[in-house]
């Protein structure tokens, strides 16, 4: 097989870089990364894949001048993040697609995807919150009803490509977990409030919970769990913030 040219950057992380390479986009992982995270990332997507969800293919695992590489289908078009900064005027009808998007994910089942509950118990075990906090949050995971809905985990704006095929594709399954979708959705509640948008949490929850039929303080239930878990990232910057959240038990 030909060597993999590099051609042209797309996408910059903080542990990862994304090129283009003819009709294949290739994540392309720093050097020391985790290979097991690397594995377990490709075995997600190839997961999800199998449900039949508008994702990228993924084409191989290699390694690229010593550094572990995810190869996949290149995907044509611009992600729903570019789209709302360029037409802000059609906000409104671009949050609807994206949760329309979502709940269409949450319909469907993967069940060898590693489980949200596992991963959130081991997330509030490692979040460095006091030991009263922690209980608090162990007891709360535990009553939370036990579902086994594909959740993305990093579900955002920028992680969906509108295709110029006219398919929406949803990118990057790093993160991908079976369990209660309302964790999935406080989770992007989160995230458009880390980003300093506030008023695009809230459109995007009243859509969510109204789309859903799913009552408002279900998902504000799981925002001190979601929380705690962003905090193991160790982000001075979002801490302050996320301890607000964590502390507050009874978030309503």
């Amino acid at each position: 097989m030909k060597a993999i040219e590099l051609e042209e950057l797309i996408a910059e992380r903080p542990a990862k870089k994304v090129y283009r390479s003819g009709d294949m986009a290739v994540k392309v992982f720093n050097e020391g990364y985790s290979k097991a995270d690397v594995l377990n990332e490709a075995l997600n997507q190839a997961r999800v894949e199998e449900t039949g969800l508008p994702i990228p293919k993924i084409l191989e695992v290699t390694k690229i001048d010593g550094k572990w590489s995810i190869v996949t289908q290149f995907i044509k078009g611009k992600t729903l993040a570019q789209l709302m900064e360029e037409n802000p005027q059609k906000l409104n009808e671009y949050m609807n697609r994206f949760v329309d998007i979502q709940l269409m994910m949450h319909s469907k089942k993967a069940p060898l995807l590693n489980k949200l509950r596992d991963k959130m118990n081991r997330k509030i075990s490692e979040s460095g919150l006091d030991a009263t906090t922690r209980y608090e949050l162990h007891t709360r995971l535990e009553s939370m009803p036990k579902h086994t809905k594909i959740c993305h985990g990093d579900f955002n704006p920028s992680n969906i490509i509108v295709g110029d095929d006219g398919v929406d594709y949803i990118i990057d399954w790093s993160h991908a977990t079976q369990g209660n979708a309302s964790a999935d959705t406080a989770r992007t509640y989160l995230l458009f409030c880390l980003a300093g948008e506030p008023g695009k949490a809230e459109m995007y929850l009243n859509l969510f919970c109204k789309k859903s039929d799913t009552a408002r303080q279900y998902v504000q239930q799981w925002l001190p769990i979601v929380a705690a878990s962003q905090l193991v990232k160790g982000n001075p910057q979002e801490r302050e913030f996320l301890l607000r959240w964590t502390n507050v038990i009874d978030y309503e």
